[in-house]
């Protein structure tokens, strides 16, 4: 098309760094005689506007060329994925349509370089092409994947299949603005993708202000894709199979005029006729998907060229570079000199992304200011009686229908459980969000409590809302939350980045591994309490074992009204005895532990139980009521909130955002833990206790702790089995006082 020249002569202050630049396209001085998006309008008036169609070809083509120069620039990264997206990307920010998300990590350079080119990157210092490439992949620069530290990103991209989340939840949050979100062909073979978008639209069928775009370039990244062999009947079918009832695809192999024989080609192979051919079908396609999807039909719309369109090479191979794809290899180079623009391109390509959608996107999209929230004020709490014995999940979920009778954002999800965690009482204030109104189920169109049989999508859309500005609960068993972990993971770690403050992500897993004798193995898996009590290092993670009915309460009152942290409450469904006051709860929040039972008087040896967990104190009572019996002193401490009780060197907590650096003191641990002997106990794993057992000065200590499931006919039956039982305890006490 052009002939790339090493001449810079020229190129805007924000180009400074462009190695290579281009004779002006054919019909540049036509079509390109100013921006065609004119100062004070957010989009292209007529996608059909010969003007517009050329800019945003040159869009595409920019993007492209900055997404090889910043991955070339540290010989790593991942230039092929987005590369087959760059029509999709511009056409959409052309249009106005600038919140745009994305699930596939990958795609971070070319969403950086869109950032760029609307000047948003300008807010962290990044304002040459110079600057860009110095910053990518570099600590306080451009993550390697997306984040939303990252000015103008609105959400997090990394495991993929999750995007879908993130769109949906600001579909509910935003009526009236589109979000698309891109999704890979190679993602779209991950789990629940499809499945998930079709049980929201069954739930929520006005909130169809969410379009996923398709990128079907026939890879993933390391192969073929498995849905690279469908032809395009078949992948509209596979749409709308999944309810979207408009499915708009435009396959550049229609636009082929260069002979390529792969049902994937490459469009910058076309003549330029046909480039502008297939540029305008994408641009008018995306403008029909979008009214569409806003005029309240579920849309998507699918973009068919080959992986690596118009960067260093093509398919698979295009994924990523290595640390042999340097700048001044011949295919980066040949790379660069393909896509290479004139210097009057690149000023008329960032005035259209300056004022497109009304802004740069580090000052539009809906995630750059803090959502207003309806004060919950002061929740119902019911104190009890110590001694009285009361279901924790149950006293929880009567907060948490407060909560949604307050504030008619807040959505609970749980994947058709409730009742069985005792919690029924949230389903009869709330409602089961379902198209059938049927009071025998407490269900109804009009529902907040979302029920996917997935807790990918329970924990997805819980945790997006959060991460949008909205409160939320995931709820769900202990022993099947694992499906649901990564997505969770992925947003506290993106919360702990955010530079603005959201309500954290909360969840509660009832059902522990105790509970669960008779279900066997398959519903106990307390080992996802290892997974929690690793990310507490780092710095906005709580896991909290509240041990009664009256520190379930304090817990979820003091989460609902913190930022930008993830928090997850562990409590059982079962009656059981009541040890703390409202006071002493809120003390075990801030200062991680409360002793629930000490005894009056010394003895030979002074005893002392750290305990995680509630239903694991029955049998500790019954080992200090032998212990006692025996001559010894016993305290029993209730480990609340162990991120507390680590030393504040073992927590991340000062790089994140909201710090939090409320860890006990010395003076006031030691008056918890000390004593001769130290047991530490979890119901579960016994990393919970890892701070107990790294600060106490007991020389003589021991933990016991979840080993593996079993079916049983009790819980006391699964506690023997595990070794959680009286004797076991105050034999192993007795044996280390003695030593």
């Amino acid at each position: 098309m052009t002939t790339a020249t090493t001449t810079k002569a020229d190129i805007p202050s924000f180009g400074r760094g462009i190695q290579y630049v281009s004779k002006p396209w054919p019909g540049f001085a036509k079509h390109a005689k100013r921006a065609v998006i004119a100062e004070g309008q957010l989009a292209v008036s007529d996608p059909a506007d010969p003007d517009a169609v050329y800019q945003t070809l040159l869009a595409a083509d920019a993007l492209r060329y900055l997404t090889l120069q910043v991955t070339g620039a540290k010989a790593s990264g991942h230039p092929g994925g987005f590369a087959s997206s760059a029509e999709a990307y511009a056409a959409l920010v052309m249009l106005g349509h600038t919140n745009i998300i994305t699930e596939v990590g990958h795609h971070a350079p070319g969403f950086y370089s869109a950032m760029f080119l609307d000047s948003s990157l300008e807010e962290m210092g990044i304002k040459t092409v110079e600057d860009l490439c110095a910053r990518f992949r570099e600590r306080h620069g451009l993550l390697g994947h997306l984040s939303g530290a990252v000015p103008g990103i609105l959400s997090p991209a990394g495991p993929l299949g999750q995007g879908q989340h993130f769109a949906m939840a600001a579909a509910l949050l935003h009526p009236g603005i589109l979000f698309p979100f891109t999704l890979g062909d190679g993602g779209m073979g991950e789990p629940y993708v499809l499945s998930s978008m079709m049980h929201y639209h069954t739930a929520y069928p006005e909130a169809t202000n969410f379009l996923p775009v398709l990128i079907w370039n026939g890879y993933s990244q390391e192969h073929h894709a498995m849905v690279s062999t469908r032809s395009n009947e078949e992948m509209i079918r596979y749409w709308k199979g999944h309810g979207f009832t408009e499915v708009i695809l435009i396959d550049a192999k229609d636009f082929d005029d260069s002979e390529q024989e792969s049902a994937y080609v490459d469009s910058t192979r076309f003549s330029f006729e046909r480039r502008l051919s297939f540029t305008q079908a994408v641009l008018e396609g995306i403008d029909k998907a979008a009214k569409s999807a806003l005029a309240g039909k579920l849309t998507a719309f699918i973009i068919k060229q080959l992986k690596g369109t118009g960067v260093h090479t093509v398919g698979a191979k295009s994924h990523n570079l290595y640390p042999v794809d340097t700048l001044d290899k011949p295919h980066i180079i040949e790379g660069l000199q393909r896509r290479a623009l004139n210097p009057e391109a690149w000023q008329i390509v960032r005035h259209n992304f300056q004022r497109a959608g009304g802004g740069p996107a580090a000052r539009t999209s809906v995630t750059e200011s803090v959502l207003d929230l309806v004060p919950v004020g002061k929740l119902p709490k019911q104190e009890f009686a110590v001694g009285d014995k009361q279901v924790p999940s149950t006293t929880m979920g009567a907060l948490v229908a407060a909560v949604g009778k307050t504030d008619p954002r807040f959505i609970v999800t749980n994947a058709d459980g409730n009742e069985a965690s005792g919690m029924a009482n949230i389903n009869q204030a709330l409602k089961i969000r379902h198209p059938t109104e049927d009071p025998l189920y407490n269900q109804g169109p009009a529902g907040q409590v979302y029920e996917p049989l997935s807790e990918d999508a329970c924990a997805g859309l819980a945790a997006a809302l959060a991460l949008f500005g909205s409160r939320s609960l995931w709820l769900s068993y202990e022993s099947f939350v694992i499906n649901g972990l990564p997505i969770w993971q992925t947003v506290t770690q993106a919360m702990a980045e955010l530079r603005r403050k959201t309500p954290s992500t909360v969840a509660m897993f009832t059902a522990g591994a105790l509970e669960q004798g008779r279900n066997g193995w398959t519903h106990q898996r307390p080992e996802v309490e290892n997974y929690l009590a690793a990310m507490m290092r780092n710095g906005n993670v709580y896991p909290l074992f509240p041990c009664d009915a009256n520190l379930i309460q304090v817990a979820y009152e003091w989460a609902v009204e913190t930022s930008n942290k993830g928090i997850v409450i562990i409590a059982s469904k079962s009656p059981l005895p009541v040890y703390t006051t409202f006071e002493q709860g809120r003390k075990a929040i801030d200062d991680g532990a409360v002793t629930i039972y000490e005894s009056k008087s010394g003895g030979k040896a002074a005893i002392v139980f750290a305990v995680a967990g509630d239903m694991v104190l029955l049998p500790v009572f019954e080992a200090k009521e032998r212990l006692e019996q025996d001559g010894y002193a016993v305290r029993i401490v209730s480990v609340v909130n162990p991120r507390r009780l680590y030393r504040p060197g073992d927590v991340a907590w000062d790089t994140v955002a909201e710090p939090d650096n409320a860890f006990l003191d010395d003076d006031h641990f030691n008056a918890l833990f000390d004593g001769d002997v130290l047991l530490a106990v979890s119901g579960g794993t016994s990393a919970t206790l890892e701070p107990v057992l790294l600060r106490t000065r007991a020389a003589r200590r021991d933990v016991f702790g979840w080993k593996r499931g079993e079916t049983t006919a009790s819980p006391a039956e699964i506690m023997g089995f595990n070794g959680l039982t009286a004797d076991g305890m105050a034999q192993r006490a007795k044996v280390l006082a003695e030593a």
